[in-house]
């Protein structure tokens, strides 16, 4: 498969996912015939919002977006993953720390806005900050799926379970109890809405003792943002099979609906090399992986004796020499991939 390649200067230079405009109104403002949101470094979300948009002429550019998180603004990071929902765009956090940890409550986070919004004037965008509470429901769901996760490792959890819950316990955290000491930590990367409404979360870590790559059914995530708020509940968990190399850990790092009912995601490594990563440490068979473009479908109902947590994959194409597909979109016959580059986004166009 031949790629071309498209180069932007903007702000950060980290783009997380990649997600289509559906807002007409969006488009005419800024002349363009198509473009795609992403998120960008590790900032707060309402200063990492960004644009990339392929104009009335043929030519792309980059457009940072002005936002406004009103008394939330300045108390996140590390926006993730992207997903259309009934009229907003959500933005999820990666729920994780540092590369050496420990968790961030900072990173514990949903954020969502109207895409028509960001048409004129400053971006308003909604935070909710579930200080672990996703982290206890998808901990508690991972517990009771029939997959089993690969144990993190002693560095790992010291690093990032029992460091987190010293802290929250000398600051007098509440959140400290939704932390308990064999749990996993959390890297969601990917993100997606199912036609019922319910969300699936694609783990960059952890995978399972296979090294496979997990996903995780959540309801109840619009609702959060309710006057009176509730908390989103883990429904399932699902492990997609086939398609990761033998003996490599892959997780996810993007996943995207596709026309036919299926989704598209590309999966990779479970952390960068060269970056101090605990994790790599631990597991350095997670490393030196490759990007891979795959496909899967979710059941229309649990089969009747296969475990229904187990997902077949298809893959679509091998995405060597990349290691850092951050984001895929398919869209008018073509396939958008954007790569985690030093100093600039790069957009690759097939």
């Amino acid at each position: 498969m031949t790629l071309r390649l498209v180069e932007f200067v903007v702000a950060g230079n980290e783009a997380s996912d990649l997600l289509p405009v559906r807002s007409a109104a969006l488009l005419r403002a800024h002349r363009a015939r198509r473009g795609f949101w992403t998120v960008l470094d590790e900032g707060p979300v309402e200063r990492c919002l960004a644009l990339l948009l392929e104009l009335s002429d043929g030519e792309w550019t980059a457009r940072h977006v002005t936002a406004d998180a009103g008394v939330e603004n300045g108390r996140t990071e590390d926006g993730e993953a992207l997903a259309h929902h009934d009229g907003w765009v959500y933005v999820f956090g990666s729920h994780f720390g540092s590369k050496a940890g420990p968790l961030r409550p900072r990173r514990a986070f949903v954020a969502r806005f109207r895409e028509d919004d960001a048409a004129s004037g400053a971006l308003p965008v909604q935070v909710v900050r579930n200080r672990f509470r996703l982290h206890r429901a998808v901990n508690d769901a991972l517990a009771g799926a029939a997959l089993t996760p690969l144990p993190p490792g002693e560095r790992v959890r010291a690093r990032f379970i029992v460091e987190t819950m010293a802290r929250g316990t000398a600051r007098a955290k509440s959140w400290v109890s939704r932390l308990a000491p064999d749990d996993l930590p959390l890297n969601v990367e990917a993100a997606v809405f199912t036609p019922a409404g319910t969300v699936l979360l694609g783990l960059r870590f952890p995978v399972t003792v296979d090294g496979e790559p997990i996903l995780v059914e959540v309801g109840g995530v619009p609702e959060m943002f309710a006057a009176e708020p509730a908390w989103p509940r883990a429904l399932g968990a699902y492990v997609v099979t086939g398609v990761t190399p033998p003996g490599a850990l892959t997780g996810f790092r993007a996943v995207t609906p596709t026309p036919d009912g299926g989704y598209a995601a590309v999966i990779g490594s479970i952390d960068a090399l060269g970056k101090g990563s605990v994790l790599l440490d631990d597991h350095p068979g997670g490393g030196d992986v490759t990007s891979r473009h795959v496909r899967f479908r979710l059941p229309a109902a649990p089969p009747p004796v296969a475990s229904p947590d187990r997902l077949a994959g298809e893959l679509v194409a091998d995405l060597a020499p990349f290691h850092q597909v951050e984001g895929l979109a398919e869209l008018d016959g073509q396939r958008f991939y954007v790569t985690d580059e030093e100093h600039r986004v790069a957009l690759w166009v097939g």
